[in-house]
């Protein structure tokens, strides 16, 4: 299985810091070039490798960590999304007053999964704020937990495996119609960041 992610900012750079202190492999891509990503990788180390965005594309796991305005541009970026697994981590956010985008009642990731046909999408790593997701996701009293949810079941049990590799416990909401409406930007799971015991 190999992974990428498509995004630097304040998520795709928290989420590289877990595929970094893991030992897991990842590519990491923006819209700047690979060059741009040169500092962030010398930082994390080797795990995590900086790539042009063609390459990366060719994942079989990518996960979205870019403005969810900018998805039209990323789908473009890549001919054919058959098999892949894709992890949206955006947000549908009005900047002007920080308020859930009008979407004219649709979900965000069924926007993200119609602009990239072929692809399975599943929402997850959208509903902690970026510095949260960055921290250490174990401690004694637990683990952090990670929500997830996809019409497609396989991609759902790919994304959790993801998760716990990373060391968060994933929590399956379901359907993206049923959970990702509880995780989009302004639905109830929004900013909670929950410990599972044990």
């Amino acid at each position: 299985m190999t992974y990428s992610i498509i995004g630097s900012g304040a998520i795709g750079t928290a989420l590289a810091r877990q595929f970094a202190r893991t030992n897991t492999p990842v590519l990491i891509a923006n819209t700047r070039g690979s060059g741009s990503l040169a500092a962030l990788a010398g930082e994390l180390g080797s795990y995590v490798r900086p790539a042009e965005l063609s390459d990366a594309l060719q994942a079989d796991t990518i996960i979205l960590a870019v403005p969810f305005s900018a998805i039209d541009a990323v789908a473009a970026a890549a001919a054919d999304w058959t098999g892949k697994v894709v992890i949206d981590a955006t947000n549908a956010i009005n900047f002007t007053d920080f308020s859930p985008a009008d979407l004219g009642g649709r979900l965000s990731s069924d926007i993200v999964a119609q602009a990239l046909p072929g692809a399975a999408v599943v929402k997850a790593f959208n509903t902690l704020p970026a510095a949260v997701l960055a921290q250490e996701p174990g401690s004694a009293t637990g683990k952090r937990t990670i929500f997830h949810s996809s019409n497609d079941p396989d991609a759902s049990a790919t994304a959790a495996q993801l998760i716990e590799a990373l060391g968060y416990a994933a929590i399956n909401l379901g359907r993206i119609d049923e959970g990702g409406r509880l995780q989009q930007f302004g639905g109830a799971l929004m900013v909670h960041s929950l410990i599972k015991q044990g």
